[in-house]
């Protein structure tokens, strides 16, 4: 693959820790640096330190902190305040809406359970668990009815997986300024339950069941038709993330939880599991959740989320500095793991492989990386994912030559961001 100038440096050798320190010392004290050699940086910095920094003693050794146990559930420092899920402004109504995760302010894959993005038809209920039971029931041997006291009786598994709207953004041209505006509605967790394959053995099916009908208990009573095969591959009954007790807002105190599936199938606050020979064709996989084709028929059914990316670091809002820079982002795939991203500083005319972090999880989000050494010249940046099956992430123009210009779901285009020669980035799409 051919390599970008931009990035080659990365591959001479020796281009030791020293002599990158030595030439990152412009940055001393944040972005203040900008394309100041490195003494003249450091005599700035000098000359607008805090009184708080080296060598003075710093307030907050003066006095003893906090007592433990003065916050009895932790919250983030205050200075971390703007770290908040992005609501968008101006609607009608928030009853049915969402709020988006604030992609590039996120480091890792896990994504914490106050920002996770959330998504709702009908409001978020508030449930007593003790009062909460799902049924079971349609074509199964034994219908049941279960506490949740019942449910946590079950052998119980954790695993890691990203859940996303399959409208992250909608089917049309991206305008969003920010990651969160574009692709906001994604997010991952460590999620704890027991195999849906477990309760329906426990059940016992019968001949003919090859779909099961999901509805949760919030004002919308959102029902979503799942294949068996589904059900019994990986499907969860969830009711702990990233290690407590679901939030309200992510279906406390019990959801589905389908591994690379659309998220509205991933019903929230479960109440009911119906055991069928057939789809129920609710509202949520007829009048939405389904796309009309350039030939006039309509796509539906369009369960798994496909291979994706974007740069979140730099990306649209931020402001850069002449010099170092390392490019990071997210990809992910409803299909499995992600094999490789590319990475292209130069419009797309070429493209460089970048580093991905460990651990690589099927239908987990997997973090990448690429140092970059940014000329200060206007460029635009770009990521696209390729999954284990192949899969390689398409552009904007690529999908709309297959689906047309009336679809409204499963957007997965490559993002692309512009960086002025001033350092300012922001939606190429623009």
């Amino acid at each position: 693959m051919k390599k970008d100038t931009a990035v080659s440096e990365e591959a001479r050798p020796l281009k030791s820790r020293r002599r990158f320190l030595s030439e990152g010392s412009a940055l001393v004290g944040g972005a203040v640096a900008g394309g100041l050699g490195a003494k003249a940086a450091l005599a700035e910095d000098a000359k607008t330190a805090s009184v708080n920094g080296p060598p003075n003693i710093p307030e907050w050794m003066k006095y003893p902190g906090a007592d433990v146990g003065s916050q009895l559930y932790g919250t983030p420092s205050p200075f971390e305040k703007n770290v908040i899920r992005n609501v968008p402004k101006g609607a009608k109504q928030y009853t049915s809406a969402a709020s988006r995760s604030p992609l590039a302010e996120l480091d890792g894959i896990i994504t914490p359970n106050g920002l996770f993005y959330e998504r709702h038809h009908g409001g978020i209920p508030e449930i007593d668990p003790a009062q909460h039971r799902l049924m079971i029931h349609g074509l199964v041997e034994r219908p049941l009815l279960f506490t949740m006291d019942d449910i946590r009786r079950f052998p119980s598994e954790s695993r890691i997986h990203f859940l996303e709207c399959s409208g992250n953004p909608v089917y049309t041209k991206p305008y969003g300024k920010t990651a969160s505006d574009l692709v906001g509605l994604v997010s991952c967790a460590e999620w704890t339950g027991v195999p849906l394959k477990t309760v329906l053995q426990e059940a016992g099916l019968k001949p003919g069941a090859k779909w099961v009908v999901a509805e949760g208990a919030d004002a919308a009573a959102l029902t979503r038709s799942i294949p068996i095969e589904k059900c019994l591959e990986d499907a969860m009954l969830v009711y702990s993330q990233n290690g407590e007790r679901l939030r309200p807002q992510q279906g406390y105190p019990l959801r589905l939880l389908l591994p690379g599936f659309e998220g509205n199938m991933n019903v929230k606050w479960l109440r009911r599991l119906r055991v069928a020979s057939e789809p129920t064709y609710s509202r949520e996989e007829t009048s939405k959740y389904t796309d009309s084709m350039p030939d006039g028929t309509a796509r539906e059914f369009t369960f798994y989320m496909e291979a994706k990316s974007i740069i979140t670091r730099p990306s649209g809002g931020q402001q850069l500095t002449k010099g170092f820079h390392e490019i990071t982002g997210i990809a992910w795939s409803g299909h499995g793991k992600i094999k490789r991203v590319d990475v292209s500083v130069d419009d797309g005319k070429t493209w460089s492989e970048a580093k991905l972090q460990e651990p690589i999880l099927t239908r987990a989000l997997t973090r990448f990386r690429l140092p970059w050494q940014w000329d200060g010249q206007a460029t635009v940046i770009q990521s696209r994912a390729i999954d284990e099956t192949g899969y390689v992430q398409p552009t904007f123009a690529e999908l709309l030559s297959v689906r047309g210009e009336n679809s409204f779901y499963h957007n997965n285009a490559i993002q692309p961001w512009r960086i002025a020669s001033s350092g300012e980035v922001t939606n190429a799409n623009s």
